[in-house]
């Protein structure tokens, strides 16, 4: 079962992601309004009609004449949440640490009333569209906890499938160990470039280090093949090269897009993940 009891920790928090975007939600253009916004982005002189409450009187003290602030329109964003589930995920609790970061996004989201869907993909993707709502949450956590691991990672083609459902520009989360060829890896994060993309990586210590004290038998969770190995000091440092590698490949192409990248392993408390991730990203107020 999914532990959700760390959601009371997430209460300190109130997360809101909002990106400043046109009213039609594309294109570089921005809709600049009169009125209330987050921030003031320019100012012109007062005409008739326009909200005494956006006139700035500091300006006015300066200059002894009428200007009003225009503001650039804030929009909250839908979140989507993928979620890994090939058989990679079924070592260890991986798999259930990376649905516990999932549904701590998606509460987040829930508390500030935003639309969010979880979809989990494999070998294919099972679409869930964004909905809001303490229902749903419960809903998603139940699902996860009835999810069944198979298959194996078809990443790019997951990804493409789940891009051309997006209508707008988003919020989106991957959750994955990432365990798949880099250039899979590159087209997805190309594809979904335009987005607030942030790319987790879930791994166990294990895998992370390879310290299996000696002899050991590898099994590929996907595929079943086998692998005698011996842990050697010498083979550690080759196989740490190797993932960091791959990982350096994964950091590059999010670099290249404006996503983030966290790589996490299973023995950090979730609720430090999920902080690391919207420290960096989002705007946060702390309650008490």
């Amino acid at each position: 079962m999914i532990d959700t009891s760390f959601f009371k920790e997430l209460d300190r928090f109130t997360f809101m992601v909002r990106k400043r975007v046109s009213t039609a939600y594309s294109g570089s253009r921005r809709s600049i309004l009169k009125g209330r916004g987050m921030e003031p982005v320019s100012y012109r002189e007062y005409t008739r009609g326009d909200d005494f409450k956006t006139i700035d009187w500091k300006v006015y003290g300066r200059t002894e004449k009428l200007y009003v602030k225009e503001f650039e329109e804030e929009k909250s964003l839908t979140t989507h949440i993928l979620l890994d589930t090939s058989k990679s995920m079924d070592f260890r609790n991986k798999f259930e640490y990376a649905s516990m970061l999932a549904l701590g996004f998606a509460y987040l989201v829930t508390k500030d009333n935003e639309k969010f869907g979880i979809s989990t993909f494999s070998e294919e993707i099972d679409i869930t569209k964004p909905k809001r709502g303490r229902g749903y949450l419960s809903l998603n956590i139940d699902t996860l906890n009835s999810m069944e691991l198979s298959g194996k990672t078809r990443f790019d083609y997951c990804i493409e499938k789940y891009a051309s459902m997006i209508k707008s520009r988003s919020l989106v989360f991957i959750i994955s160990d990432f365990m798949t060829d880099a250039e899979s890896i590159n087209n997805a994060v190309f594809r979904l470039g335009d987005n607030e993309l942030v790319l987790i990586q879930v791994m166990d210590p294990v895998e992370k280090n390879l310290d299996l004290g000696g002899e050991a038998k590898l099994i590929d969770l996907e595929t079943g093949a086998k692998l005698d190995i011996y842990s050697s000091p010498r083979l550690r440092l080759e196989y740490q090269k190797l993932l960091d590698d791959h990982i350096g490949k994964i950091r590059e192409v999010c670099l290249q897009v404006g996503a983030d990248f966290h790589s996490v392993t299973t023995d950090k408390p979730v609720f430090d993940a999920i902080f690391e991730v919207i420290n960096k990203r989002a705007v946060i107020s702390v309650k008490g």
